[in-house]
């Protein structure tokens, strides 16, 4: 039996092309999810699908970066799926784990899975430094008033006060005035 799994990162995005292609697959049954695909973390449906699959069983996916964005992850799933003789089957590439080719050919997939993922976070951490060096970036602003937090403990009251007139909490307190 084919099972399909569809899946995007955030919730304004749409699985439906995922869902048609995975149809057209032969797919009968098809789980979806909108969470980011870095991690396993959060996962339902995949982990409810990696429970529910059985020998000769095949899971299906449109391309390996739905399926996992590491190669540790997908290391992990093909473990998982290899030890109940479950094929992994990728509609837009050309894997087929029922063949050595194919599981070759997911190996080198998922290793640019996680070189695209990689790149994005440098190019990210890149974009965030040129920001903050043109002053046009400036991080989250404050939640709480630093300085009057500050003030009033030079005015001799304790936490307990100072969070109560500024509704910051105690931990938070103390961070700031250890700072």
């Amino acid at each position: 039996m084919k099972y399909g799994y569809a899946r995007v990162s955030t919730t304004d995005q749409n699985l439906t092309i995922q869902e048609i292609a995975l149809q057209k697959a032969g797919c009968e049954i098809i789980r979806g999810e909108k969470v980011s695909g870095t991690s396993r973390e959060g996962r339902n449906e995949l982990d409810t699908l990696l429970q529910f699959l059985r020998a000769g069983d095949s899971l299906v996916v449109t391309r390996i970066d739905r399926l996992a964005r590491s190669i540790g992850d997908l290391q992990d799933i093909m473990k998982i799926l290899e030890s109940k003789k479950v094929s992994l089957i990728c509609t837009e590439q050309p894997i087929d784990t029922s063949n050595a080719i194919g599981k070759a050919f997911l190996n080198m997939l998922g290793v640019f899975a996680q070189f695209e993922t990689e790149l994005r976070k440098e190019r990210q951490m890149e974009g965030i430094a040129k920001a903050k060096a043109e002053g046009v970036y400036k991080g989250r602003k404050q939640s709480y008033d630093h300085e009057r937090v500050k003030d009033l403990k030079a005015q001799g009251l304790g936490v307990a006060e100072i969070m109560r007139q500024t509704g910051v909490s105690k931990t938070h307190a103390y961070r700031i005035l250890a700072h």
